[in-house]
């Protein structure tokens, strides 16, 4: 999936789980918090030992990011609704 074919994400955040692991998420919406409080969408594009990377939303766009995995407190990746 390239970055133009990315619309933005849900509206609302996930309830937040204690049991997503990242490598279950690759090319989802995914929901993540950081050990210091930040939370925010990512859409992860590859994993690796030290950490991901993918596309995280600003609020009006996506961005091409990392994050290091020590940094990650849980994730999650639901299911989005679709219209049937």
């Amino acid at each position: 999936m390239s970055l133009q074919q990315l619309s933005p994400p849900p509206t609302y955040p996930p309830a937040k789980s204690s049991g997503s692991y990242m490598i279950d998420c690759v090319n989802q919406y995914t929901y993540v918090w950081l050990k210091n409080g930040d939370s925010f969408w990512f859409f992860p594009i590859r994993v690796e030992s030290f950490g991901t990377s993918g596309f995280r939303w600003t609020g009006s766009y996506w961005l091409y990011d990392g994050i290091d995995s020590r940094f990650i407190d849980t994730v999650a990746c639901p299911p989005i609704p679709t219209l049937y």
